[in-house]
């Protein structure tokens, strides 16, 4: 238990106030609670409620001064008031005042300088396992002198029954506050949305300090070489960038400064859907005491079956950093030598792997081309096509070209190669063809990290002008040139030519009388 005060916690009053358990203590909670199950090897198994994913649509900033000149403002960055955030705090804290709560401290960023100190608040225990594994836990001597310099109100239980009077899109509410340094969140238990929004924050303050924020893994070889590895949740950020030969620097959030790079966090969030320990072996391995599943379907002595998604798609597991063996316990390299944009295409048209200008670097950045996979957000159950700019707009508060730019200024000085691969779908688009396997996957990351890439002979795809290698080392020659592995050719060429057609619309929105970022003779072409 704690000597924090309901005063230092922001409350009127406390029940118990537990802070910075140990993992095993979480787990006596957990069980007392009955808040999860226990699985045949020990790992603690928690089902989310009915959200199985983040509520974008729900997220919303504080529009006031100054932080009101910073953030784009559209659909991804909602504004709602001063007097609505008000109101609803209030009724955050009445409603955590006099429980029991669980106080998480960690720091966001591996970086000691520019690192902040966050404070998560919640009322169930395995919220607090959650956190605890994703973000980097301060030393025993450390936390006596904890400062939050952010803190988050979990108040998962409770919801908004004036949302259409408050003008919001349901009963649900994630509201950031920057200048006072609060969220708060509630009628949503997913844990995610603690880590995606503290994400979100890193986006807001690390660039106006000149250092980029990204939504990407990365990875060091023995040699310092550094990949960097950008996408979407499902396009294989984490199994990717977990790679037995290469130490993992971290797999989903990272900043880029004068050093190097740097992660986030002190843990991984990886999908679980058709795991295996075969595919996929250090994630399988990962999965034991300390880390915390979720919506696993599972029989009654604990075995899970990691191939049922009746629950959701997007069943997951987090686990801390430590659990995968090769993994690099600075959380910190030098800048990277090549950088991997990933993309799950749907429609099946992309190729496995493409080398990249550094125009076409800028456009596919910019683009953020995936499909959004099952289960990620609410009422997505099927792959869709969509773009989210530089591989992550749901987390960006400032405008994208405001990360394209650092982005840019960075690979032209430290002369970084950029690929495009695709793990989508191959032969055909969702529901005819096939996804990538893992293994031909591999195979051209390999590639790329070892440099055999730039020795392979190479053509150009028609309508995306996409540089791509005839031949690679376990790769059917038939998946490299799309094209090629579709029976029907003339359906290959039309639907070609619609993602094209699409790909052109959507980056209209970045071209302006500043044609810095007018990279649309770098795209594809119809």
């Amino acid at each position: 238990m704690s000597d924090l005060s309901a005063e230092n916690l922001g409350l009127k009053r406390v029940g118990q106030v537990y802070r910075n358990l140990g993992y095993d203590e979480l787990f006596d909670h957990e069980m007392q609670n009955e808040e999860g199950k226990v699985s045949a090897n020990g790992t603690m198994m928690v089902d989310t409620g009915k959200f199985t994913g983040r509520s974008p649509k729900d997220k919303f900033f504080v529009k006031q001064s100054p932080s009101q000149d910073n953030i784009a403002w559209g659909s991804i960055n909602q504004p709602v008031s001063e007097e609505i955030f008000n109101e609803l705090y209030a009724e955050v804290i009445d409603y955590l005042s006099g429980k029991d709560v669980y106080v998480t401290d960690g720091y966001c960023g591996s970086n000691p300088d520019t690192r902040r100190n966050v404070r998560f608040i919640t009322e169930i225990a395995w919220q607090s396992h959650f956190v605890k594994n994703m973000f980097i836990r301060p030393d025993d001597a450390d936390l006596p002198g904890f400062q939050p310099g952010f803190t988050v109100y979990n108040a998962a239980g409770l919801t908004n029954p004036k949302w259409q009077e408050h003008g919001l899109n349901s009963d649900v509410f994630v509201i950031f506050n920057v200048e006072k340094n609060i969220a708060i969140i509630g009628g949503t238990w997913y844990g995610g949305e603690m880590k995606k929004g503290i994400f979100t924050m890193m986006n807001y303050w690390l660039p106006l300090e000149n250092i980029l924020s990204m939504h990407c893994s990365a990875n060091v070889g023995k040699d310092g070489d550094v990949c960097l590895f950008f996408g979407l949740s499902g396009t294989g950020k984490t199994t990717l960038s977990t790679d037995a030969a290469r130490k993992l620097i971290g797999d989903d959030e990272h900043g880029w400064d004068d050093a190097g790079i740097f992660n986030f966090e002190g843990g991984c969030y990886a999908k679980c859907i058709n795991l295996s320990s075969d595919s996929e072996p250090e994630i399988f391995a990962a999965i034991k005491r300390h880390a915390l599943l979720e919506n696993v379907v599972y029989d009654d002595d604990g075995n899970i079956d990691y191939a049922d998604g009746s629950k959701t798609e997007n069943t997951r597991v987090s686990y801390p950093i430590e659990h995968i063996d090769n993994h690099e316990p600075t959380l910190k390299a030098g800048h990277p030598q090549n950088i991997i944009f990933l993309t799950c295409d749907a429609f099946g048209v992309l190729p496995p792997v493409s080398k990249l200008t550094k125009e076409q670097a800028m456009y596919y950045f910019l683009s953020g081309y995936t499909a959004k996979v099952a289960g990620t957000e609410r009422g997505i159950t099927e792959p869709q096509a969509a773009f989210s700019a530089c591989f992550g707009e749901a987390f960006l508060p400032l405008h994208p070209t405001a990360y394209a730019k650092l982005l840019g200024e960075k690979m032209e000085k430290y002369g970084v190669n950029a690929y495009l691969v695709n793990t989508g779908w191959a032969g055909g688009g969702y529901g005819v063809g096939e996804r990538m396997s893992i293994k031909a996957t591999r195979s051209c990351i390999n590639a790329i990290l070892d440099g055999s890439i730039k020795n392979a002979e190479f053509d150009q795809t028609r309508f995306f002008k996409l540089y791509i290698p005839k031949e690679l080392p376990g790769v059917d020659s038939q998946l490299l040139n799309p094209r090629n592995a579709w029976a029907d050719k003339d359906a290959f060429d039309a639907t070609a030519n619609k993602l094209a057609g699409m790909f052109i619309q959507n980056f209209k929105k970045y071209i302006s009388d500043n044609d810095d970022f007018d990279f649309t003779k770098a795209g594809p072409q119809v």
